[in-house]
């Protein structure tokens, strides 16, 4: 039987029952006597377990069968959850995933999963983990994680050379944490280390044998490090050894893990108790059907047309005047709105679909670097087109990771600084006219000025003339370049000045901005602006001099007139009194530029938007009306034209350009 056909499926569903078990693990760790969220993860597991088999993957169902065992002895308690538990089920967890990566990007998913399953073993057999045992025999290979594999991915897209060094130090090498200090400095000369093995906190903490393993994002060949490494003393030998684009791991073969008689019986004994539920649960499942993206892409091109059309027919309809053209087409228009609103819907997928793989991500960091902190989720039912929401998980990752890393200090520091020992990342994410906005902000050491500054100008980036007329908005921007970096340790989890510039090229090829501001002692935050992808929006039409502009429906407030007395000047800035609260009144005939545009009369016409919580007026001459537009690229040659975001064309064939709310409210 040819498998092939369903494999798509496989991965989806693979996927959903992953999640589905990051999000349990997580809740099982709070509530550890709670047997029904074990019960749950079982399912899923069981569920992956032979949805692999009967596609083939054997490695991948017998991690998850070997998972299984252990989840069974909790759920009978013969066995205890404690975190050491936990981090061998999610590091199951994590091969999974990365094996699941595998098979979606055309490989076998196979992987050395060795280790782990001999953990899984023990653990059945009442040998609970022990953290500083397993710390004192790391494996000496690299486990690459989807996370790291991205960035490798990018870095060979960009044309860098992505190395693995295996160094071993001499026999009676002394001081074994400043011998890898100087390995790392003269890799970061002329690359980026991107992995280390054993992590770097042990390497510095001397807690390795004799040999390191670290990979390396370079250009410089692999002989030039070689002699840089070999040259420095106390090092015995280096073998640096190239990876290709379609090989992110050398080092993962394929488990042979033979299924062992008894846990087979045991899992046909498992395998009983857990159909029943999961019939049940198939049951209440709601019907859905799996349609390909390509097919809701063209139905909402053919639609985009439809709308042009209409509004074609409403400027004919109001010029006619003839009542039975009027209702029709009157009719014709709400049922098209209802037709483009499930149009829409179809593409637009919750947030949280990306965000629920940050609880599990955040834990495991805090636990890494020693730190307490804690995660708050706001807006996660925010939606976002589905083609948007594929590519925003790896920059977000990025940043998360940065924020634990770089941002919340160690509980010692925070509590010298008065500050609560757990510290918080918070990730919102709103809708604001036809954007949504995704913002991490944390509240940890934010960003030293004077550091980014220093590293830009040694690096090259920034000139120390520009840097003199540089704000200090325009100096955060600086660690978006590429290759920089302001730790001042390499550690796994970043500053290896690999990222950033990743996660900016990443959101403004989704057609989104990122931006960064801090305040030193308090905190940094970073705001990804994405578009919607609606394609068609609900304007409001405005006169200003001979020229019709669109203002988004979802930005606007309200509408109102202004008399010239009631504008006040405040820093220089003109302002208005909006229910009490101080307003600016931005004049879009001086933003644009518009010719011929008359004075003010004796009052102003204004439309109120907002952006967030921020507020603004954008004053203009008059009031046209509403319509439902299609909204038109500027294409890539107009695409920085400031506060427009785009065009369309109206019944009449003239075209209107559509203003950027956001980008006029300060």
């Amino acid at each position: 039987m040819d498998m092939i056909q369903y494999l798509d499926l496989f991965i989806d569903e693979s996927k959903e029952h992953l999640q589905a078990i990051n999000e349990r693990l997580l809740e099982l760790e709070k509530t550890p006597e709670d047997m029904s969220v074990v019960n749950d993860i079982f399912r899923s597991a069981h569920t992956l377990k032979g949805m692999s088999a009967t596609m083939g993957f054997e490695d991948l169902a017998n991690l998850t069968h070997q998972m299984e065992n252990v989840l069974d002895g909790i759920r009978n308690r013969r066995l205890s959850v404690t975190p050491e538990l936990l981090d061998v089920i999610f590091e199951a967890v994590d091969h999974l995933e990365a094996m699941i990566s595998s098979i979606a990007a055309g490989g076998d998913g196979t992987r050395d999963v060795r280790g782990t399953v001999e953990q899984l073993k023990r653990i059945e057999q009442g040998e609970m983990p022990n953290k500083q045992a397993a710390r004192e025999e790391p494996p000496l290979e690299h486990a690459y994680g989807e996370f790291e594999y991205h960035v490798l991915e990018q870095a060979m897209e960009q044309g860098f050379s992505v190395y693995e060094i295996r160094v071993r130090l001499r026999d009676d090498c002394l001081l074994k944490a400043a011998r890898v200090y100087m390995v790392f400095e003269q890799l970061n000369e002329v690359g980026e280390i991107v992995k280390a093995t054993p992590p770097v906190e042990m390497l510095e903490e001397e807690q390795f044998d004799r040999e390191f393993l670290v990979t390396v994002v370079s250009k410089a060949p692999a002989d030039e490090l070689q002699k840089r490494l070999m040259g420095i003393s106390e090092i015995d030998d280096v073998k640096v050894s190239m990876l290709s684009s379609d090989e992110p791991s050398p080092e993962s073969e394929k488990a042979a893990a033979p299924q062992q008689p008894a846990a087979m019986e045991q899992a046909a004994t498992v395998q009983a108790e857990a159909e029943a539920p999961e019939k049940q649960t198939a049951k209440q499942a709601t019907k859905t059907i799996r349609v390909n993206i390509e097919r809701l892409d063209r139905l909402m091109n053919l639609f985009e047309e439809l709308v042009v059309d209409r509004g074609r027919l409403e400027q004919i309809s109001r010029e006619l005047n003839h009542a039975e053209l009027t209702e029709t087409v009157e009719r014709m228009s709400r049922i098209s709105s209802d037709l483009q609103t499930i149009i829409l819907n179809m593409r637009m997928v919750p947030v949280e679909t990306v965000f629920n793989r940050f609880p599990r991500m955040v834990r495991q960091l805090a636990r890494e670097l020693g730190k307490k902190v804690r995660l708050d989720i706001i807006g996660a039912d925010t939606e976002l087109d589905r083609t948007v929401i594929d590519e925003i998980g790896d920059p977000l990752v990025h940043l998360i990771r940065n924020a634990l890393d770089h941002g919340i200090e160690a509980p010692d520091v925070r509590a010298a600084r008065g500050k609560p020992e757990e510290g918080t990342v918070q990730l919102r994410a709103y809708h604001s006219g036809n954007h949504v906005f995704i913002e991490i902000e944390d509240d940890g050491a934010g960003i030293s000025r004077e550091k980014v500054l220093q590293k830009a100008k040694s690096r090259g980036i920034v000139s120390p003339q520009a840097a003199e007329h540089l704000n200090d908005q325009q100096i955060y921007e600086l660690i978006f370049a590429p290759g920089f970096s302001t730790a001042e340790q390499v550690s796994d989890i970043s500053g290896r000045g690999v990222g950033l510039d990743v996660v900016k090229s990443t959101i403004e090829s989704l057609g989104g901005t990122v931006s960064v501001d801090s305040q030193p002692g308090k905190g940094s935050l970073f705001s990804i602006q994405l578009p919607l992808t609606l394609s068609i929006i609900s304007v409001l039409l405005v006169q200003i001099a001979e020229e019709t502009y669109a203002i988004p429906l979802s930005s606007i407030i309200e509408t109102a007139l202004v008399k010239k007395e009631e504008i006040f000047s405040a820093h220089n800035q003109p302002v208005i009194d909006f229910r009490g609260k101080i307003v600016p009144l931005v004049r879009l005939k001086d933003v644009f530029a518009v010719p011929g545009a008359a004075d003010d009369g004796d009052a102003v016409a204004v439309v109120i938007v907002r952006k967030g919580e921020k507020l603004a007026a954008l004053a203009v001459d008059s009031f046209i009306g509403q319509q439902e537009v299609v909204l038109k690229s500027l294409g890539n040659y107009l695409s920085s034209v400031f506060a427009i975001s785009g065009a369309t064309i109206l019944g009449d064939g003239r075209v209107a350009l559509i203003i950027d709310c956001n980008a006029l409210v300060k």
